[in-house]
């Protein structure tokens, strides 16, 4: 991505012969949305003319307040590099607005931006390592859990059968703008990792979800289906969003320093200790489904204990070796399932508040969390995260400062995954079935 005025645009769409815009937003869950329009409607476009109806939008407004309007950012003006290079389409990352121009505060990109006002000088920069699998279709395109790719973690071909469609999304990514430092198979069969590079908050979740888009475009197009399901098969490894974060102000990096532990700053161990703090109470944004909990168990290097380390992959944050301009630290809980939005902007106010309170982080622990005890973690004060998506709900209603950072769309969030944890409750699964059918 570039730094484009709307004349920079209108003058691309002429001369490379773009012919459809697709105007890009981002509901309340997680999930793209876009609408798309005529080069003839550029102008309409880049002026924020196109109207959208909101309560057609899960998590949005009610009917009798549907309309909206999507204001581009000119600055995520890009061709979609897999779409035809005759008649080309190219994209546009937009904000929701109200009919008397004001944000539409329940927009995630709204909430992120309203997060980094908090921060005020300082810039918050993120960088996100994104797992997910690759899994064989039936004939009709139809999803299936098989994968052919007997590969482990870094193996390349011939067994990692996905390494074409990984090769593709990021030069698709690269020739979009946007840097992608490295891509590689992970742990499980099937599974593979892209990592993005480090940058300002807004423009990471930007680049999350075109990453996503991208990945799941040209897998379709290779007969293959992609999936960021946290937890997709049973017994392995699933699939995480590790989110590496620092703050910068005036080219230097907040977190570097000797002040604080592990040769972070002050400021990084407080924002640490805040992490640590609302971990709970953020959890049901950086791990929205009923599914994400069956990745946050012991045995899979997933973290189910609020703690920090320097090298010990088993806790919450880790402290990468880089401890001075690459000071930052590595939330490991996130799942890529989550609103990159609201995830960071609920990651970034818990770290600011553990800074505006200059919270002390407990003592690290360097052991393996899933070789402890009950007792031991106990009598060590080790807090579990939530073990499922109505308890994080539960952490997320009492925590007020991870709640004023969603503001007003806080409510509609908690309903919406309300109703997808009771839909959840009342089914009766293959599980209990073979568990219980024959022996009750």
């Amino acid at each position: 991505m570039g730094t484009y005025s709307r004349e920079d645009i209108l003058r691309l769409i002429k001369s490379e012969d773009v012919q459809f815009i697709r105007m890009q937003f981002t509901d309340l869950f997680g999930q793209m949305k876009n609408v798309a329009v005529t080069a003839s409607q550029a102008e309409r476009a880049l002026d924020g003319d196109i109207m959208l109806d909101g309560s057609s939008i899960q998590g949005f407004v009610r009917v009798e307040e549907s309309d909206q309007y999507l204001r581009p950012d000119l600055d995520t003006f890009a061709i979609l590099p897999w779409r035809p290079q005759l008649g080309k389409v190219a994209r546009l990352i937009c904000d929701v607005y109200n009919p008397d121009g004001t944000p539409f505060a329940g927009d995630p990109r709204n909430v992120l931006k309203r997060a980094l006002e908090r921060a005020g000088d300082s810039i918050f920069q993120v960088g996100a390592e994104l797992e997910f699998f690759l899994f064989q279709t039936e004939e009709d395109g139809g999803a299936t859990t098989r994968t052919s790719d007997q590969a482990g973690y870094f193996d390349l071909g011939p067994l990692d059968h996905g390494e074409g469609v990984r090769r593709e999304a990021a030069l698709a990514l690269e020739n979009m703008g946007i840097e992608v430092e490295a891509s590689h198979h992970e742990t499980a069969a099937g599974q593979h990792e892209i990592d993005l590079k480090y940058v300002d908050a807004l423009t990471a979740a930007d680049n999350i979800m075109t990453c996503k888009l991208a990945v799941k475009t040209l897998a379709q197009r290779g007969g293959l289906h992609a999936t960021f399901m946290p937890k997709p098969i049973p017994g392995t490894a699933g699939s995480g969003m590790h989110v590496n974060m620092s703050l910068s102000q005036g080219g230097e990096n907040l977190f570097s320093g000797r002040s604080g532990p592990e040769g972070l700053s002050l400021q990084a161990s407080w924002f640490l200790a805040g992490l640590l703090d609302h971990a709970g109470g953020f959890c049901a944004v950086t791990n929205p489904l009923v599914n994400s909990y069956k990745r946050l168990v012991p045995g899979y290097e997933a973290p189910c204990h609020v703690t920090w380390s320097a090298a010990n992959r088993s806790a919450l944050v880790r402290v990468p070796s880089h401890r001075d301009r690459g000071a930052r630290l590595e939330l490991r809980s996130p799942d890529p399932a989550c609103n990159p939005y609201l995830a960071f902007a609920v990651c970034l106010v818990a770290g600011l508040d553990g800074i505006e309170r200059r919270l002390d982080p407990p003592p690290a622990v360097t052991e393996n969390l899933s070789a402890m005890s009950p007792e031991e973690l106990a009598e060590r004060g080790v807090q579990s995260l939530p073990a499922s998506l109505a308890e994080a709900l539960a952490a997320l209603e009492a925590d007020p400062v991870i709640l004023k950072a969603l503001g007003p769309c806080a409510p509609q969030y908690l309903g919406g995954k309300r109703r997808e944890w009771e839909a959840y409750r009342v089914q009766v699964t293959q599980w209990e079935l073979d568990r219980y059918l024959t022996a009750y």
